[in-house]
């Protein structure tokens, strides 16, 4: 079986006891934090992997690396650690916060901008961009690129706005050279 299918099914999993237990929001408050983890420590999942680390030893140093998770989410890394699936612990992750963001309407979108956005205008391009969607709200993710001239650049799943300075005058020298 595919790594994806994999995930879905331990995600599907977590999302379902969360939804029993009313912790959807803190499961996946939990997820995100252990995803950053793991994704900017690649080198705590080769340690999770190696052959020389016993069981106890992967179980004490998941328990210990994250103290105060829920536990549906201790539980879950543990089966992952037990069934020596440690490699898909982020697709569990990414899978969870997926199917989370579907059932609330909500898209993941990243924002690239020469300085941080405020709190009103996160809200406006979430007003904008999530029904060319066909979501609700935005979950932003906004990264400031100095690069850029102006505008913003907004990236939602595989779908790219480019509203950026930048952006325009490339389109424009594309049209005035053809």
């Amino acid at each position: 079986m595919s790594n994806p299918v994999v995930a879905e099914r331990y995600a599907l999993a977590l999302y379902q006891v969360g939804k029993e237990q009313n912790m959807s929001d803190k499961i996946d408050e939990e997820l995100r934090t252990i995803k950053k983890v793991l994704v900017q420590n690649p080198g705590f999942i080769n340690l999770l992997q190696s052959p020389k680390l016993s069981l106890e030893d992967k179980r004490n140093l998941i328990a210990k690396s994250f103290p105060n998770v829920s536990v549906p989410v201790i539980n879950t890394l543990m089966l992952l650690a037990d069934r020596h699936r440690e490699n898909i612990m982020v697709e569990v992750a990414e899978s969870y916060i997926n199917r989370l963001n579907e059932e609330r309407g909500i898209a993941e979108a990243t924002v690239y901008s020469v300085r941080a956005l405020t709190a009103d205008e996160s809200k406006a391009v979430s007003a904008v961009f999530a029904p060319k969607v066909g979501k609700q709200t935005l979950n932003i993710e906004n990264i400031v690129d100095p690069n850029m001239l102006g505008g913003v650049k907004v990236r939602i799943g595989n779908r790219i706005f480019d509203g950026s300075l930048r952006g325009k005058l490339d389109r424009l020298g594309r049209k005035l050279t053809s």
